[in-house]
């Protein structure tokens, strides 16, 4: 009787160990869990702020490139600006250095400044009016620039330029001598042929009607016998086409003259003689035009003057030996 309280009594306290240790376990499970839950919130957090750590230093390194493209353009655009103005420079010190030379020159005793540009006005002069001769054929231009160029040497009190002096005087008579040109003369004598062909005679008469048998001179009034083998056009529509055709030849002549096309005008003169053939029979007053034309055709289209061009060449020559002095 004594061992059933005492085995009552032992088993409610295994009953109280049991309970307490499944209590302390579960503390113990929760505390872990709560720390294990701290921890992964804390790993959290530090991933977070690594993240935007990251995040900030990609921000920060791509300003840093932003910045370093812009001070890049900068240093660029510095070094073009820099060697801008260092061309500048030296076109100012080349500048500066050509006007020294010119000063030094102007300055010299020995050139006389005032002198050396009234040489190189009459240069200039000297060669417009050869050119304005050459070029266009201009003798009134030529003149007038040599007249110029005359007035401009006389100017120079310098005694070495005498002989320049009596060279353009010679020069300047041989474009007097020219009288209005090669090409006004052309034009005015092609002007003068256009006009006096209208006075060539269509027809020619026939000294030999009186040897004609009977029956063609009873036949005249009526039948106009011409030989076969003749140029000359006899309908009025193939005339007027060919009238047309010559004056054609004759705008198209003067229009190579005007340009100085010397092989064009002699080609359009050779087609008017051949127009002429065709539009009149033979006779002395055909033959008489023919010849002028043939003449026209022989002349130069522009005035040879051996001395053009002569005062140029002396003036330069002395000028160049006055430079190498």
């Amino acid at each position: 009787m004594n061992e059933t309280p005492t085995a009552s009594r032992r088993f409610p306290v295994a009953w109280l160990v049991l309970l307490l240790v499944l209590v302390v376990a579960a503390a113990g499970g929760w505390l872990g869990w709560k720390q294990w839950t701290s921890y992964r919130a804390q790993q959290q957090n530090q991933s977070d702020e690594t993240l935007q750590r990251w995040q900030n230093m990609d921000q920060l390194l791509s300003a840093l490139r932003r910045d370093q493209r812009a001070a890049s353009e900068r240093v660029q655009d510095t070094a073009a600006t820099n060697r801008i103005l260092r061309d500048e420079m030296l076109a100012l010190s080349q500048r500066g250095a050509l006007l020294e030379e010119t000063v030094t020159r102007l300055s010299d005793p020995n050139r006389h400044g005032a002198q050396a540009l009234r040489l190189d006005e009459v240069e200039l002069l000297l060669n417009q009016g050869q050119q304005r001769l050459s070029i266009a054929g201009d003798l009134d231009g030529a003149r007038r620039a040599y007249a110029l160029a005359a007035g401009v040497l006389q100017g120079i009190d310098d005694p070495s330029y005498l002989n320049l002096r009596q060279t353009l005087i010679q020069e300047r008579n041989a474009l007097d001598a020219a009288g209005r040109g090669a090409q006004s003369e052309l034009a005015s004598a092609l002007d003068a042929f256009a006009t006096q062909l209208k006075a060539l005679p269509e027809r020619i008469a026939d000294d030999s009607a009186a040897d004609r048998p009977w029956w063609q001179q009873a036949l005249s009034p009526l039948v106009e016998i011409r030989p076969s083998r003749g140029g000359a056009l006899v309908s009025a529509s193939d005339r007027v086409g060919a009238q047309d055709a010559l004056q054609i030849e004759v705008s198209l002549a003067r229009a190579a003259l005007e340009r100085n096309d010397e092989a064009g005008y002699r080609q359009a003169l050779t087609r008017i003689d051949t127009w002429m053939t065709r539009l009149w029979p033979d006779s002395p007053p055909l033959r008489q035009r023919r010849a002028e034309l043939s003449s026209l055709a022989g002349k130069p289209l522009r005035p040879k003057i051996p001395e053009l061009g002569t005062t140029l060449l002396q003036l330069q020559a002395m000028r160049e030996r006055r430079t190498e002095q």
